[in-house]
């Protein structure tokens, strides 16, 4: 997980959106087109790049979402890796997730876009490091399965993604921004900091996903 200076942790712009979930490690592309919007990522690219992508929570209309509409306390905070300003404003951007955080309270504000004050949110390591591995590695297994599944380039991409990160935690974030596509389930596994926990769900997700697809191919006890 990448360090970020806790000064900017007071005061993070926020991109309220209504299904995206930002996991650390995970690339979100994003095209802001909304004036408030192109205010903020103006901003955020002449600071510290840093923004928080907050999902919506379930209730909300057309009318709220113009002003400040309730927004779940579990985020991801990413920074701007690349962005491109058409000529009529608009941003095409692409982020890096490099955190999950709290937010512990939305600022008032002199302009037209939302700021909170967040803490990280670190990984609560169970005791058992082995047990982790284990799972660490039953994953990995689990999406090579899948990747002969498949039987295309993305197969390969999915072998490589699986091994791009030594920590177990940041393994189970890649493979699930990647293939989890419903946004409960994304909201759960990045409010989930319990690495071992999420080990195990992505893995039963990965596990589901070859049954559904190839449900003759033996799995994995």
């Amino acid at each position: 997980m990448a360090t970020i200076d806790p000064a900017a942790l007071e005061s993070l712009a926020m991109f309220p959106l209504p299904n995206a979930v930002l996991f650390p490690g995970a690339l979100l592309p994003l095209h802001v087109f909304e004036p408030r919007y192109r205010e903020m990522t103006k901003d955020v690219l002449a600071g510290n790049k840093l923004l928080v992508i907050s999902r919506l929570r379930p209730g909300y209309d057309d009318d709220s979402y113009q002003g400040r509409p309730d927004v779940f306390d579990v985020a991801g905070v990413g920074t701007i890796v690349a962005s491109d300003e058409l000529p009529d404003g608009r941003y095409y951007m692409v982020l890096r997730g490099v955190a999950r955080v709290r937010i512990e309270t939305e600022l008032p504000v002199d302009c037209a876009y939302r700021k909170v004050r967040a803490h990280v949110l670190a990984d609560r390591t169970p005791p058992g490091a082995a047990e982790l591995d284990i799972n660490h590695q039953q994953l990995i297994a689990l999406c090579d399965r899948l990747s002969m599944v498949v039987k295309s380039d993305s197969g390969d991409e999915l072998r490589k993604l699986a091994r791009s990160s030594d920590a177990p935690g940041a393994c189970a974030d890649i493979v699930a921004a990647a293939l989890v596509d419903e946004p409960d389930q994304r909201q759960a596994l990045l409010e989930q900091l319990n690495p071992l926990l999420r080990l195990e769900r992505v893995s039963e997700f990965v596990a589901r996903l070859i049954s559904e697809i190839d449900p003759d191919r033996e799995m994995l006890n």
